[in-house]
């Protein structure tokens, strides 16, 4: 299974992520507020500011300190390399 770095070391299965995105609009924010309140959240921000907000088919939501777009060209990168 292919696998993306966010950042810091920590890697997330690609097959697994359902969406990349912002944390800037509120519906993200909450989102992010139930996840951490139903414990489904996983901060790998190493308390740096979160740019990215990854969302998993399992319902767990990553924050990541890498911005979507570049999360994105890594998942690119795997996949290219791969083939």
């Amino acid at each position: 299974m292919e696998t993306v770095n966010i950042g810091f070391g920590d890697i997330v299965l690609a097959g697994r992520m359902v969406a990349i995105v912002a944390p800037t609009s509120m519906s993200v924010k909450r989102m992010v507020q139930d996840a951490r309140e139903a414990g489904r959240l996983i901060d790998a921000t190493y308390k740096r500011r979160t740019r990215a907000v990854i969302v998993l088919d399992s319902g767990h939501i990553v924050l990541s300190a890498l911005l979507p777009e570049t999360i994105a060209g890594r998942m690119t990168n795997t996949k290219e390399g791969a083939e």
